[in-house]
């Protein structure tokens, strides 16, 4: 059973066409990056599919049961929230989480608060009032929140928005570990780099429309070339090298070192061909992502400069993605 199907779902704001048309399905055990830039329609199809929003058209299955928009709870085993979570700011995060258990059905006892406390790092902080939390703090309460559900779905907006890069880290193990137990997680996010180390699969929208849907396999064969930047025993050589190679752009970068534009294969065959020749490379850092280029393409984010043409510098591409 699959747990999301969501068919030519439409959704108007007056003269504003927010959703036109969208499909989303979502298996048991797939984590699904939903992308896009600002005012695309992510926040709007999550609250959607928690319910909170009906739709003009389109049909909506959750977890084998359709959504109806006629009342104001959420489908149980969903989990999850949409923006920022809030919380009450004079209690604690247990006592907030007591509270949302016995408005829920008062099915998750002590035992369980602990543990979801525990799993999203804040069991030495929960009897710490909330309004002292960082954003990223109350980010990781929300994930608690939304485990005391124990949802076969979870549907999570921005979910490492503040967090410094070992909680986005924590997060994405727990997700991971959701995901082999069997759960559905939708992710929405701007952190592209997050969603890679994570994602199986991808939807893209754009302007209320999904321009891109399928797996993480599936988005490496198509996307365009990754940008690296290098560093070498002699840049000169290196570009000596590159010459040719038609698969492979190779640009100097001011200050020092080289930008290449190429697909994993290519630059491996480049860094051989490098040693082969003695010049050794001192450093290689991936800066744009296939990933990204792909989602520049895709929305337009990048300004036009994601593909750039033959003759313009790799340099603006790097800067534009910076």
């Amino acid at each position: 059973m699959e747990a999301v199907r969501a068919t030519g779902i439409d959704k108007r704001f007056d003269s504003t066409l927010a959703l036109r048309g969208v499909e989303l399905t979502l298996s048991p055990g797939e984590i699904r990056g939903l992308l896009g830039p600002n005012g695309a329609g992510k926040t709007t199809l999550l609250q959607i599919l928690f319910g909170l929003l009906r739709p003009d058209a389109g049909r909506v299955v959750l977890l084998g049961q359709e959504q109806d928009w006629r009342g104001t709870a959420v489908l149980g085993g969903v989990g999850g929230f949409v923006e920022e979570p809030a919380f009450y700011g004079y209690l604690s995060a247990r006592a907030n989480l007591e509270l949302l258990a016995r408005l829920d059905g008062g099915g998750a006892g002590e035992h369980e608060i602990t543990d979801a406390l525990s799993r999203v790092g804040l069991a030495e902080r929960a009897d710490t009032r909330v309004g002292g939390y960082s954003t990223g703090m109350r980010q990781r309460l929300g994930i608690a929140a939304a485990l005391l559900r124990r949802p076969r779905l979870l549907l999570l907006d921005e979910p490492t928005s503040g967090l410094d890069p070992e909680g986005a880290r924590a997060v994405a193990r727990l997700v991971r570990e959701l995901a082999s137990d069997g759960v559905a997680v939708l992710l929405s996010s701007h952190q592209i780099g997050e969603l890679e180390r994570i994602c199986t699969s991808y939807t893209v929208l754009r302007n209320g429309q999904v321009v891109w849907d399928g797996t993480a396999s599936a988005l490496e064969r198509e996307a365009p070339a990754s940008a690296h930047v290098l560093h070498t025993s002699d840049d000169g050589r290196a570009l000596e090298l590159a010459a040719g190679r038609s698969e492979l752009r190779v640009e100097p970068l001011d200050g020092g070192g080289l930008v290449l534009l190429a697909r994993t294969e290519t630059l491996d065959r480049y860094v051989l061909a490098l040693a082969a020749e003695e010049v050794a490379v001192r450093r290689l850092e991936l800066r744009v992502s296939p990933l990204e280029r792909m989602f520049f393409a895709l929305t337009g984010a990048g300004d036009g400069h994601d593909e750039p043409a033959s003759g313009e510098p790799l340099s603006r591409m790097l800067e534009t993605a910076r």
